[in-house]
């Protein structure tokens, strides 16, 4: 996938280009806010940028009315050509927001089926009962976790599953996209990422999918026969969680049972897409309790076995809390900013896109205490020994810790005769070429 050696930078569009929190049907061009945002991402060596949804929706871009248009409130099809294009010609891809679970209440057709009931030639896009009425519409249907504005499709319709594939084609003729991220994919029926994984690949071979997954066994939608990759929801938890609790034996003992030296580890040789947070969760640095381990975070998530990506915002240090709800992740930005994190973050893509170890490499833990943890990446051609120390300064010993080094941050030469000094709440990044 074009995605496994990339930096993703995700935006949340209707949040960052501060549009109405209900679709209001005034024509705006706010989409063009982004490309304030391209020069800042091309220094920042991002590969990809991963777009919420932008399809015409009711309020907040997952209650889609018509996935063959624009959302009023962020531009017409021609201000998106503009912005994709302008992404596309610094050699950034494009990934968009692909809601197919549910549509809103707003969905054309489920407009008709209101209105005409049982004799809508559209009934079968979507699971009713017309003996019961309890969202106030003259029937029953399913819905997405018992949230009545977001009306589950029927994705076994062979109608239902023409029109999707018409809209992927669509967007991928018009836009020329790179990718989809499938909405609550754990949701969707495997038959159909099946079919859809044929019909995009045959149109674009190196078009990706990208599946939201929040638990359970990600090798049943991540394989040859359905998506690329999806959210390493179990990696995000283990992350802040273990940095909270001063316990890296989490995040060790998760990427070891995923990525890690052995027969039975699940997920060795995928690329998951890795995050500190995203539009649904509180930012990475309002969950961190010691706000001083930011950096230590993103060193882990850049050094680890994946997919990273970045909310928008989060490089430079954004907070919000879930608590205050979904506006407070998703905010209003006219222009990016740059600071010490976001420099720091900048030299730890540089660092990933130049050394392949860290896209294509093994995953080995050495040495794991509390507050300390050396692990190994290696491949053919290079060997990484990165240390995370969320405490004091401390220094460990290993068997394996020998031989010459370069410092990936300073360029330094290192040599380790058997142990290796971590400073306070840092990470350090030595790498040594075959």
């Amino acid at each position: 996938m074009w995605t496994d050696d990339k930096t993703i930078y995700h935006i949340y569009p209707l949040g960052l280009c501060g549009a109405p929190l209900y679709n209001d049907g005034q024509q705006e061009h706010r989409i063009k806010t982004v490309l304030n945002f391209i020069p800042h991402l091309e220094n920042l060596g991002v590969g990809g940028v991963y777009f919420g949804p932008i399809f015409e929706s009711d309020k907040h871009g997952y209650d889609t009315r018509d996935y063959f248009k624009t959302d009023v409130r962020l531009g017409e099809i021609s201000d998106f050509k503009e912005v994709f294009d302008a992404l596309h010609q610094k050699g950034i891809k494009v990934i968009l927001d692909g809601v197919f679970n549910h549509v809103g209440r707003g969905f054309w057709a489920f407009k008709d089926v209101v209105e005409k009931r049982w004799d809508s030639p559209y009934k079968d896009w979507f699971i009713l009962n017309f003996d019961s009425d309890p969202y106030g519409v003259g029937f029953w249907y399913d819905c997405w976790e018992e949230h009545p504005e977001l009306v589950k499709l029927n994705l076994k319709n062979q109608d239902v599953k023409r029109h999707i594939f018409d809209a992927v084609r669509f967007w991928i003729e018009t836009f020329d996209i790179d990718g989809l991220r499938l909405d609550v994919a754990y949701c969707l029926d495997r038959g159909f990422m099946g079919e859809l994984r044929h019909f995009a690949k045959g149109i674009k071979g190196d078009f990706v999918l990208i599946g939201e997954v929040l638990f359970g066994d990600y090798n049943l939608i991540v394989n040859d026969n359905m998506l690329d990759s999806c959210t390493n929801y179990e990696n995000y938890k283990s992350l802040y969680s273990a940095l909270n609790s001063k316990n890296l034996f989490e995040i060790s003992y998760s990427l070891n049972r995923q990525f890690g030296p052995f027969e039975w580890c699940i997920y060795k040789g995928k690329h998951l897409m890795t995050f500190l947070d995203n539009h649904d969760v509180t930012r990475f640095k309002s969950i961190l309790t010691d706000k001083e381990l930011v950096s230590v975070g993103f060193a882990l998530e850049f050094t680890s076995p994946g997919i990273p990506c970045i909310y928008y915002g989060s490089e430079w240090g954004i907070e919000g809390e879930k608590s205050h709800g979904d506006e407070a992740l998703r905010p209003a930005l006219d222009r990016p900013e740059f600071n010490d994190l976001t420099a720091y973050v900048k030299t730890l893509v540089g660092i990933r896109k130049s050394n392949a170890v860290f896209s294509f490499g093994g995953y080995r833990n050495l040495v794991e205490k509390n507050e300390a943890l050396i692990f190994e990446r290696r491949n053919e051609n290079q060997r990484a020994i990165v240390g995370i120390n969320i405490g004091g300064a401390v220094r460990l010993c290993h068997g394996e810790l020998y031989g010459e080094f370069t410092d990936a941050f300073s360029g330094k030469k290192v040599s380790l005769s058997g142990d290796v000094e971590l400073p306070a709440k840092s990470a350090t990044v030595l790498i040594q070429n075959f």
